[in-house]
């Protein structure tokens, strides 16, 4: 073993290696900061480039421009409620709510350092638990699948600051949006009304960029501006971070777990981490009423779960060839077109490579935090910048993203219209981020409801007789029953203290 683990840092240390993370860095912190511009994105546009590169060298660009991507989509929603990366829109308006408290140093610092402690507890768990943890996922049918998905749609009455009657709207209103195309078990165009365009239905991304960014323009064209905030310089990113880290290492850890067992998953990835997560935090939190205020508690365990994710998301992937997410899907095919096949054999045949793998790991996670810090300080310069400098920046930002994700010109109108959207449903109190939310799982929860209706026939017992099923079921449930537990405690309440009064 030491022998490997000599041959790993070798391997690592090469020139051609070394300069591979630092470019893929920075080029990952660039494109994930832009509004539109997926961390799977930057990963596909790397792939051209992995042609001309060693098979470590390839691997360890993806690697490093993924972690960076993911972490810098927190700038901007942080600084313009716009999420850089659909992983950060969990969030957003938190850390949002902090900035425009005066507080965005705790905001982009609780970003920046307990994503980078959710990537080493992610690589941790690669190294430690991969085999029990591939063993896990493996054990997962659709019928599992089915209730994750659905518990997930759940997520968006947790984190509704409004009503949940209202957050259960938006979210079934993203559920209709998702219906759209013909990308469906059936194979039937749905919603489509004779457009070409919409048969392969709506992606997340225009979504997303729509409802969060260009909602955002248009209340700034038909609202005052608002008065600038004080100049002054930014103190320190991290300063405070380890007074954070004390006070909420319960919920860091539970973060770090959550997005360890979701990333493992196939399909699942961080986006669906960060709001189980943020969720979660909410739910078991001693002080709900302050999320959405600019409460830092949720920043801490979404940001470390989205990152723990994107490490174990290889599990799965070098394992057993099975993809955890889109980036390591990407990533596949990288490591056989570089003759790293995945499977067992690749602990046993390459094992420097492997070890080579989990250094990187670390060694992006490590860097994360001063070219985090250098990223911050460049972007936060938008803070005292006037509104009619940015906003117009903004939407061409918005349009070119938009129009990246498929070279579509399509996908700029539907940006356009959901910002539209966004802005009517915020203007009355109904979540966009529930709508994104069923938009992004409507799919997956569809497909697993229909091929677990086919292999069991047409029963839905096996939804509920299997045990990590039922497990799951009852958890769905609960959290579908929440709101009426809710509503009903709250008409009795008032009655039983009237009674006692008397």
């Amino acid at each position: 073993m030491m022998n490997e683990l000599i041959e790993a840092f070798r391997l690592v240390l090469a020139p051609d290696v070394l300069i591979a993370i630092l470019l893929s860095s920075v080029y990952g912190l660039v494109i994930g900061s832009l509004p539109g511009l997926s961390a799977t994105m930057a990963t596909a546009l790397l792939v051209p480039v992995t042609f001309y590169l060693s098979p470590i060298a390839a691997v360890a660009s993806i690697i490093a421009a993924s972690a960076m991507a993911i972490f810098s989509g927190d700038i901007p929603g942080c600084l313009l409620r716009i999420p850089g990366t659909p992983a950060s829109a969990a969030y957003t308006d938190e850390a949002y709510a902090l900035t425009r408290k005066g507080q965005a140093e705790v905001a982009l610092g609780a970003g920046l350092w307990f994503s980078a402690l959710g990537g080493i507890a992610g690589t941790i768990s690669l190294v430690v638990m991969a085999p029990a943890l591939a063993e896990l996922a493996l054990n997962f049918s659709t019928f599992e699948y089915f209730w994750l998905a659905f518990l997930g749609l759940m997520c968006a009455t947790l984190v509704a600051r409004s009503s949940p009657v209202k957050a259960i709207a938006s979210m079934l209103l993203g559920l209709l949006i998702a219906c759209i195309g013909m990308e469906n078990p059936g194979g039937v165009p749905r919603f489509t009304f004779g457009i070409t365009e919409l048969l392969g239905g709506i992606e997340p991304i225009p979504a997303l960029v729509g409802v969060f960014a260009v909602s955002e323009v248009i209340r700034a064209m038909v609202s005052p501006e608002p008065p600038p905030l004080p100049r002054r310089k930014f103190g320190s990113i991290l300063a405070g971070q380890l007074d954070l880290t004390r006070k909420y290492w319960r919920q860091m850890t539970r973060g770090n777990i959550v997005g360890i067992i979701i990333g493992v998953l196939p399909g699942a990835g961080a986006d669906m981490a960060a709001w189980v997560s943020y969720a979660m935090s909410k739910r078991f939190s001693k002080e709900p009423q302050k999320f959405g205020t600019g409460h830092p508690e949720g920043l801490v365990e979404a940001g470390a779960s989205n990152n723990a994710s994107l490490a174990s998301g290889w599990v799965p992937s070098l394992l057993f060839g099975i993809p955890g997410d889109t980036i390591t899907a990407i990533a596949i095919g990288v490591l056989y077109m570089k003759g790293l096949n995945p499977g067992p054999t690749l602990f046993t045949e390459r094992a420097s490579s492997m070890y080579a793998l989990y250094i990187i790991f670390v060694l992006a996670n490590i860097l994360m935090i001063p070219l985090g810090i250098v990223m911050i300080r460049a972007a936060s310069s938008v803070l005292r910048a006037p509104r009619a400098t940015v906003m117009p920046v903004i939407l061409v930002c918005c349009a070119v993203g938009a129009f990246a994700t498929g070279n579509n010109l399509f996908a700029v109108v539907l940006v356009a219209a959901f910002g539209a959207i966004g802005y009517v449903m915020e203007n009355n109190g109904y979540p966009v981020a529930a709508m994104v939310l069923g938009i992004v799982m409507g799919t997956m929860v569809e497909q697993s409801f229909v091929t677990s209706l086919i292999k069991s026939d047409g029963s839905l017992l096996p939804f509920f007789d299997r045990p990590v099923s039922a497990v799951l079921a009852a958890m769905t449930i609960a959290a579908l029953l929440w709101p009426a537990f809710i509503w009903s405690w709250n008409r009795i309440r008032p009655r039983r203290q009237q009674e006692q009064a008397l």
